[in-house]
């Protein structure tokens, strides 16, 4: 596996080594020892999978209390996959990281605690699967803004095509407005 720092430098880009040939492919997707040789040793307590269809933009999502790090990758299709700093004390707070993960290229991208994360389908639909740090607690969730100006969030949308947001999305606050990590 290669670990590739971000712009975010705590947000990693992973490259599993994929072997290829004429039956298909084969990857590991997560190996304790090489994680944390990586720096990014840590526990994974849950892991989700969920489906999207084109133009589905989830996010911007985090948990407050019970912060999570996750591990994400695309099983099936294209996303781009979007990080955002929440941090109050760090350098980078208020900044994003994207990338197009896919069921191509295998990346995976890992997203420590004190980030919100989202990301719109780019394919006819998508199967995304994470493995989080610590459990979903629906008090603790909260969600800011996928169009919020001050970020800046270059999404990969055609002009004038909106998103398929979720109610609860398109409510979002402000990152001015929202709580965020120390």
């Amino acid at each position: 596996m290669e670990f590739q720092c971000t712009r975010i430098r705590e947000v990693v880009l992973v490259r599993p080594r994929v072997f290829d040939d004429e039956r298909g492919f084969f990857l590991e997707t997560w190996q304790k020892r090489k994680f944390i040789e990586a720096g990014l040793g840590t526990e994974f307590v849950q892991d989700n999978h969920s489906r999207s269809i084109r133009r589905t933009l989830r996010g911007l999502h985090y948990q407050i209390q019970r912060p999570q790090g996750k591990l994400v990758s695309v099983i099936r299709g294209t996303v781009f996959d979007v990080a955002v700093d929440l941090r109050r004390s760090s350098s980078t707070f208020g900044q994003w990281v994207g990338d197009v993960l896919s069921d191509r290229n295998h990346w995976q991208l890992w997203i420590p605690p004190g980030f919100a994360h989202g990301f719109l389908v780019l394919s006819e639909s998508a199967d995304f699967v994470y493995k989080c740090t610590d459990y979903y607690t629906p008090e603790g969730e909260r969600c800011i803004r996928w169009d919020d100006p001050e970020l800046g969030i270059t999404w990969p949308l055609e002009a004038g095509v909106e998103p398929i947001v979720s109610r609860k999305d398109a409510a979002a606050a402000l990152l001015r407005d929202a709580e965020c990590f120390p």
